[in-house]
């Protein structure tokens, strides 16, 4: 992508920072993505004139929470870890958002940072003295899976395979590696040899109990109104054996919606009515939820309070590895949740045993099978009619102006339904959900956190470059002004990615609280805009885009030209290969 002289011929490593490239393609490492600092100034070095800028390439970002959140989008759409550097202390606290978000979102991916020389004698006097702390990792610890500062060429080595073994050990997660800039520029003084990788190889997956993976068969067997809660399933295979378990017991699916663990068509799919399925729930098998009592609570937005769905007398199942992720500082996991049975283990792991179980146990009772034929047919007629009162509210809205959000998501399907097309960030108040069909696990990128939905948007279509895919972000306004400059590197990287801003000129969720706050207290409901509105001026994303060298159309109003601007831009970004947007105003949700 960038254009560099490389070397002509394999030159032997001379430098730690040569080493340290070693290391980074040894473990398969494709790109970089980095704002510039002088810590790492000898690593740049290497990887540019040592490295040759290729396998790893450098991705220039404007901001080290671009830079991570590209990482975190190209991790979560390969399935591979990329590799991001942060400068120093101020780069490090730069990012930190950016981390975090990788954390929450359970991504490998290897952070590298850089110090001033630790030696103090080494220090140029203040600037060193300010780029160094002791150590830069307490920063981040409470939210990455490990971190180091290794204080030698062969602890750097011993340091990245260990990262990356912990990064891709499940629940995979993101590390820090600060790198001592004396380390980087220190001249070898005999030849270091690179370690087979093969031989440090992240641990294979935890199995579950097969004693416990019998009790949930039978269970599932005998329950008369079970569901399955499923979220972050991932491996390859997973979601049809979720759809052989589903079928062949005619259970309900409720996907957690972080990614596609199951058809959105199948008649089996009743995510758009969880609350009333679970209401009636004996049995419930949660597959990889992140957040147990999340998912089986609802909550009042006035007092905030949370109310079990669930009868008393449901029996639940959890099957996961959460629990090997908790910390204290960042209680991301949620409140405690009693279980029936709560089995270790690789959930996708124990779909294909609970398939075969529960087939076994169904050839011993022949009299299931009028109960479970009886109860898809109620079922499928549930998904019948939550699709249609879908319909019907995406048609009231359909002439509405501002876009309305039915609309948006309608125009857009019209648009990739074609392609092979893979959606990333953002699901228009669920009617992307509601409308569009789902079929592979690919098909949704998911992302947490404020300001990381371009940089994270970017990310994946860098993972998807080259594939045939139309990646589509849909992008909410406030969260692009976050990271806007994130749209240089899409245009310099040439970076294929249709951007649809769901530009509703507010920071909205906040006003919706905002209005909950004033009608509990009775004060005016008219001031929940003060503070929160992007208006006046209204910002023309479009414009913004043009300025950074990406295609842009908009600002749309009128939603009977929406159709025709949408499939301009599509069109765009697979004939060009290049990243196009469209600024549509819509209303709020």
């Amino acid at each position: 992508m960038d254009n560099v002289k490389k070397p002509a011929t394999k030159i032997s490593a001379k430098y730690g920072s040569d080493v340290i490239v070693d290391m980074i393609r040894a473990i398969g490492i494709e790109y970089v993505s980095l704002n510039p600092g002088a810590t790492f100034r000898g690593l740049h070095d290497s990887l540019v004139n040592y490295g040759g800028n290729t396998k790893p390439e450098l991705i220039l970002c404007n901001h080290e929470n671009i830079a991570v959140s590209l990482a975190t989008g190209y991790a979560i759409a390969s399935g591979r870890p990329m590799a991001a550097i942060v400068h120093n202390v101020v780069g490090l606290l730069n990012a930190t958002n950016a981390i975090y978000n990788s954390w929450l979102t359970h991504v490998p991916m290897l952070v590298f940072g850089a110090t001033g020389p630790m030696a103090v004698e080494l220090r140029r006097p203040w600037i060193d003295w300010i780029h160094t702390a002791l150590v830069q990792g307490n920063v981040v610890r409470d939210y990455v899976k490990w971190d180091d500062q290794p204080a030698s060429v062969p602890s750097a080595i011993d340091s990245i395979l260990r990262g990356y073994m912990l990064s891709m050990t499940d629940p995979i997660g993101p590390v820090y590696i600060c790198l001592d800039a004396e380390i980087q520029d220190s001249p070898l003084n005999q030849p270091i040899k690179i370690p087979d990788v093969s031989q440090f190889a992240p641990p294979t997956p935890v199995y579950p109990d097969p004693q416990a993976l019998d009790e949930t068969a039978r269970l599932l067997v005998e329950a008369k109104k079970p569901v399955v809660l499923v979220d972050l399933l991932e491996q390859s295979g997973s979601m049809e054996a979720l759809v052989s378990l589903a079928e062949m017991l005619s259970i309900p699916v409720i996907d957690g919606g972080q990614m596609v663990n199951f058809p959105s068509a199948n008649p089996l799919n009743l995510s758009g009515l969880s609350k009333e399925v679970l209401a009636e729930a004996d049995v419930v098998l949660a597959l990889n939820v992140k957040d147990l009592f999340y998912s089986l609570t609802t909550v009042d937005r006035n007092t905030r309070l949370a109310r079990l769905i669930i009868p008393e007398s449901a029996k639940v199942i959890e099957i996961s590895m959460r629990h090997f992720a908790w910390r204290s500082w960042s209680q991301e996991y949620g409140r405690l949740q009693a279980t029936d049975l709560h089995i270790s283990g690789d959930a996708s792991l124990a779909l294909p045993e609970l398939v075969s179980r529960c087939k076994q146990l169904l050839t011993r009772n022949k009299s299931k099978a009028t109960q479970i034929k009886a109860r898809r047919k109620l079922l499928e007629a549930k998904h019948i009619q939550m699709h249609k009162k879908w319909q019907e509210e995406a048609q009231k809205a359909w002439k509405q102006s501002p876009v309305s959000l039915p609309r948006l998501a309608g125009e857009l399907w019209q648009t990739v339904k074609n392609d092979d097309w893979v959606l990333v960030n953002g699901s228009l108040n669920d009617w992307v959900w509601k409308t569009w069909e789902f079929t592979r696990p690919y098909q949704f990128v998911r992302r947490e956190g404020l300001g990381c939905g371009i940089g994270v948007a970017l990310g994946a279509a860098l993972a998807h470059k080259g594939k045939g895919k139309l990646v589509v972000d849909i992008q909410p306004d406030g969260d692009m002004l976050f990271a806007s400059s994130a749209l240089w590197t899409a245009a310099h990287y040439k970076i294929p990615l249709l951007v649809v801003m769901f530009n509703n000129r507010s920071y909205y969720n906040d006003e919706v609280h905002q209005e909950v706050v004033a009608k509990t207290r009775g004060r005016p409901v008219e001031n929940k805009t003060i503070g929160l509105r992007i208006e006046e001026p209204a910002v023309d994303f479009a414009r913004l885009a043009s300025a950074y060298g990406v295609y842009s159309e908009g600002p749309v109003e009128n939603p009977d030209k929406l159709g025709d601007v949408l499939n301009r831009a599509a069109k765009y970004v697979k004939d060009t290969g290049q990243c196009a947007l469209v600024d549509v105003v819509s209303q709020f949700r």
